[in-house]
């Protein structure tokens, strides 16, 4: 079992703590960690894009001009594709992106970014996390106290209003919980804060 520091608040030490190597130190399987965040970055998609054909092209319903006899290329309606303001060829139509990852690959890939962030020492476990209001400054003190990078990712077993509120106007740091955690967060930020009961509950689902 990987064995890492934990920290309190203030950036001091409260002890140590053991990761089950079935979780966090597995070998990283490249391919399940970029198929899930494929399959979330597509599913983000929502698929609004449109655009209209040449039957959908208000008017072009009179011939343009005469069959034979002009010297041009016989055309048949100005809203074929081929003139300004005419039809959009194979027109782009809402749809939509989603599509899913066999449950097996989407469990491989979080092991393997949780393994990542601890073989990389980019996670940093913290006994507890607690603010009694919503304060900015409280948060960014508490970042500062534990070296944490301009990018991360703080993961919590409940929901805790205070710290997502003060979390909230901070640039590049986003607050989650162990039931909506996904891979994109976790490989997309630098510094991954778990607390103490955040890495039971993942040790518990994930197991």
């Amino acid at each position: 079992m990987a064995q890492l520091t934990m920290l309190k608040m203030d950036g001091t030490e409260a002890g140590k703590i053991e990761l089950k190597d079935e979780i966090f130190g597995v070998e990283v399987h490249e391919y399940a960690v970029h198929a899930v965040v494929k399959n979330y970055l597509a599913n983000q998609r929502q698929g609004t894009q449109s655009a209209k054909n040449r039957g959908e092209v208000r008017g072009g319903g009179r011939k343009p001009f005469r069959q034979k006899g002009t010297g041009n290329a016989r055309q048949g309606s100005r809203r074929a594709p081929n003139h300004v303001g005419g039809g959009i060829v194979f027109a782009p139509k809402p749809r939509s992106y989603r599509y899913t990852v066999p449950k097996k690959i989407r469990k491989l890939a979080m092991k393997s970014a949780l393994s990542s962030k601890v073989g990389e020492k980019e996670i940093i476990v913290l006994d507890a996390l607690k603010i009694e209001a919503p304060k900015t400054k409280e948060m960014l003190r508490i970042l500062e106290n534990i070296k944490a990078a301009k990018k991360a990712l703080i993961i919590t077993d409940i929901k805790d209003e205070n710290i997502i509120k003060s979390t909230a106007n901070i640039p590049g740091v986003k607050t989650t919980m162990v039931g909506e955690m996904n891979v994109y967060d976790i490989v997309n930020h630098t510094s991954l804060i778990v607390t103490k009961d955040a890495v039971n509950r993942i040790e518990e689902v994930y197991s």
